[in-house]
């Protein structure tokens, strides 16, 4: 099979398909359907070649191969050339560059178990008060005009501001702390000058950082990463690095998704959005749907060692796009998949992952989400879209909507 240059129209989505495709940005749930009727698992030799799962199934066992299918290499576009010879030689000298994420075991285990307790249910309740502040706060910016981007105005203010909370670093940053996820995660994937930079932007930021803990430590992730030993040695600076870059970047684009995702599905479905106003119990099921139905997420794996599944057979060098929001979709495990059904019961969604790697943060995100919808429903009158067709979508790594225009009616300020 011959390379096809990224800029040509999909002609075959089983054998061809773009991840970066207009039509799959936008709304991927046809696509996944067609390919699980055909497939179920699609090639592709666009973005460096990769396979793509859309079944439960599939998802489910490709997450015990480990490290068959190994997480070294988690972004769904290769490295340009230059990066990529300096991320070899660097996890040669030093191993994963952040950990656990991007760690096989048994490396794996020792980081994670360090982060965890970052995200225990016991600490994420005590990031509430400042959640719900924030939320309000925000509101009270945009509330008089009748109108606000509730992508832009709000979900994208709450989750920079919320993680650099936790990590102790300025949530006055948050603007720059978007345009550097953003510059790595969204933009960066087709660009890989913009890439290259904020990766080292984001590196040198967190190693002032440690180099200012270090001189004064506080009660904070940071320090307590400085102090943490692994087999009885303290980190270096490039692991203790890599963990914030980690905790930084999985902090802000994938709950900013999943909460613009939420606010664009109730200002177009007026009717959920009612039952949610006259249910207001309904929000923590709800969430759990919204994760389930925008699932924003998609990770990639390295295949190490010859595996066969689904009747393909993968090749050691072959990427396989860890693809959840398929999974979430998917007719033989969820009734009427298709659908937002805001008090599902039976609802065991995966966009949080699954096996070792699956969120360490997802206590956080749940309860950003569940703030962030509860205070605007709370504060925020019945809202509409204003321009439905200024809608803009992010796709790739991480899927959501960037700009979600509103206007809303009577609220209680």
């Amino acid at each position: 099979m011959t390379d096809v240059p990224e800029t040509c129209p999909v002609s075959d989505w089983a054998t061809d398909y773009d991840i970066f495709d207009p039509d799959y940005v936008h709304d991927p749930a046809p696509i996944w359907d067609e390919l699980r009727m055909r497939c179920p698992i699609a090639h592709t030799t666009r973005w460096g070649g990769s396979w793509l799962p859309t079944r439960y199934d599939d998802l489910q066992a490709m997450v015990r191969m480990v490290p068959a299918l190994s997480s070294r290499s988690t972004a769904v576009v290769p490295p340009p050339p230059a990066l990529r010879e300096q991320l070899v030689a660097e996890a040669k000298k030093y191993g994963a560059e952040t950990p656990p994420i991007s760690a096989d075991p048994p490396e794996h285990k020792p980081f994670r178990r360090m982060i965890l307790p970052f995200f225990s249910p016991r600490a994420v309740e005590a990031q509430i008060p400042y959640t719900r502040a924030l939320c309000h706060s925000l509101i009270d910016g945009f509330i008089a005009k009748g109108e606000a981007d509730a992508a832009v105005d709000y979900a994208q203010q709450i989750t920079p501001r919320v993680i650099a909370y936790v990590l102790g670093i300025d949530p006055g940053r948050a603007d720059e702390f978007v345009e550097w996820v953003r510059g790595l995660l969204e933009l960066g994937q087709t660009q890989p000058a913009m890439r290259i930079k904020y990766r080292g932007v984001i590196r040198d930021f967190f190693k002032d950082m440690v180099a200012e803990r270090r001189a004064n430590p506080g009660d904070d992730p940071i320090s307590t990463l400085i102090e943490a030993e692994v087999e009885g040695k303290k980190l270096d600076d490039y692991k203790i690095v890599g963990v914030c870059f980690l905790l930084l970047v999985a902090g802000i684009d994938t709950t900013w998704s999943s909460i613009s995702s939420s606010l664009l599905h109730f200002a177009t479905h007026p009717e959920d959005q009612a039952r949610l106003r006259a249910e207001p119990e309904l929000l923590p099921t709800a969430v759990e749907e919204m994760l389930r139905f925008y699932a924003p997420v998609t990770m990639a794996r390295k295949v190490t060692e010859p595996v066969e599944i689904s009747g393909v057979a993968l090749q050691p060098g072959d990427k396989v796009l860890m693809n959840f929001p398929a999974a979430n979709r998917d007719p033989a495990v969820f009734d009427r998949p298709d659908k937002v059904v805001l008090d599902r019961q039976r609802n065991r969604h995966i966009a949080f992952g699954l096996g070792i790697h699956r969120c360490a943060g997802s206590n956080l995100a749940r309860m950003e989400m569940q703030v962030a919808l509860h205070t605007w429903f709370d504060r925020i009158g019945t809202f509409e879209l204003t321009h439905p067709d200024s809608i803009t979508w992010a796709g790739g790594q991480v899927r959501g909507p960037r700009s979600v225009p509103v206007r809303f009616g009577a609220a209680v300020c």
